[in-house]
């Protein structure tokens, strides 16, 4: 069933997201599109699931070469000529990847929409798959990740992933260690694209002034370039329960805390709201929030304190992290655990809710205000499995969220009081 709604701004038509479907060798791809003739510009995404960082199990950093190989243009044009041609007609083509997805953005002028997909054809067609450009991203990575060996934020935060999710393509760096970079060759890029870049996983989010006949058809040239391949299933996987701390040595005159734990709740829960609202008192809404408050503003121990839960596909945890002084660092991560287990036994007060309610409900025209942020909330509905009015539901929820029913909530998730901590320090 396809969704339509109306709406005059300016004169002209926006039409909201709407989901459709291209058949393309025997599989129906998704199709998130939103009209919208305010400008005359097309953004588009194909999204492939399960085809990022989480799927490294055998090389570390895999998923992000191939998609900055792919950012090397065509191997008949070379990545300077590739862009040269691109640049000239205003169009721009990228890849990147998430950790469950790997994206191919693409963006024009409405004149140069079929240019683009030409584009992007021709690219799929005819990677760059040379070893001049394999080398080219090899020392760039390189380069990269021997400048995060001193950005302690980075360390440490990919120290707490291997603490929570041990034995797991988690624990390792999304763009990989100097190890795992050197040893990438053409033929495990071109296995990977092979493998993931493929038509069952496939699925296309696009807006701009277009009408869907004409989306339809060009997309349709693009997926019938890809492989039919096959879909998997995402696997999940558990953060640990069992709270350990690794503190790393480093030359550094500040701490840095990073802090985490398991969280149960699965990507489709009809309870997020709850969670949203739960966090944003704890750790997510800066100033007034419980973390920030009793780190900063009473102690003075740190300038900023957050705390934040992921609820995804693959991973459900909380995590936060906070700076402080060589000589607070235990005071912080004493004040960390106190507040996360003040919060979970008593609650939170009604002021507390009330003023989240008034945030959440009256920031959220501007969650909503540009075509990309509506189409990525649309796309984030459908990918966890949720009806396209999921989210203005979701508000109606929140707007309704009784105190009692929001600390039974939290009182349930004693989880989070299993906390991994990964320190660097001096």
């Amino acid at each position: 069933m396809k969704l339509f709604f109306i709406i005059l701004a300016i004169g002209q038509i926006i039409m909201a997201a709407q989901i459709d479907y291209i058949e393309v060798k025997g599989i129906k791809v998704p199709l998130i599109f939103e009209q919208d003739k305010r400008l005359p510009l097309v953004n588009t995404q194909i999204v492939f699931t399960n085809s990022g960082t989480i799927t490294d199990t055998k090389i570390p950093g895999l998923a992000k070469f191939s998609s900055k190989l792919l950012n090397e243009g065509t191997k008949k044009l070379g990545s300077n000529g590739f862009s040269e041609e691109l640049e000239s007609r205003a169009i721009h083509i990228s890849a990147n990847t998430g950790s469950e997805t790997f994206v191919i953005e693409m963006s024009s002028l409405k004149d140069e929409f079929e240019n683009a997909t030409k584009f992007l054809n021709t690219l799929l067609k005819d990677p760059n798959y040379s070893e001049a450009a394999l080398s080219k991203v090899k020392t760039m990575t390189l380069g990269s990740l021997s400048r995060k060996e001193n950005d302690y934020d980075y360390v440490a935060s990919n120290e707490l992933k291997k603490l929570l999710f041990p034995d797991t393509p988690l624990a390792q760096p999304a763009s990989g260690t100097v190890e795992s970079v050197k040893s990438i060759k053409l033929e495990d890029v071109k296995e990977f694209v092979k493998q993931h870049l493929v038509v069952a996983r496939a699925i296309i989010v696009i807006g701009g002034d277009l009408d869907i006949k004409e989306v339809k058809e060009n997309m349709a040239k693009i997926l019938n370039t890809l492989p039919k391949g096959k879909s998997e299933p995402l696997p999940h996987f558990q953060a640990s329960d069992k709270p350990k701390e690794s503190i790393l040595k480093r030359e550094t005159e500040q701490a840095y805390i990073y802090f985490g734990s398991p969280y149960n709740m699965a990507v489709n829960d009809e309870e997020y709201y709850k969670a949203r609202v739960a966090t944003f008192i704890l750790g997510t809404g800066g100033f007034g929030s419980r973390l920030m408050e009793e780190i900063r503003v009473k102690r003075g121990l740190a300038y900023s304190a957050y705390a934040r839960v992921h609820v995804n596909k693959s991973v459900s945890y909380m995590d936060g992290y906070l700076q402080t002084k060589l000589d607070s660092m235990d005071e912080a991560k004493k004040t960390v655990i106190n507040v996360i287990s003040e919060f979970v036994h008593k609650g939170v007060s009604k002021e507390e809710l009330e003023q989240t309610k008034k945030f959440l409900l009256g920031s959220e025209p501007l969650r909503v205000e540009t075509m990309s942020q509506r189409l990525q909330r649309t796309f984030m509905d459908y990918y966890k499995g949720f009806p396209l009015n999921h989210s203005e539901t979701e508000l109606k929820k929140i707007k309704k969220l009784k105190l009692k029913d929001l600390n039974d909530f939290i009182k349930k998730h004693t989880e989070i009081l299993e906390q991994s901590f990964a320190i660097v320090t001096k």
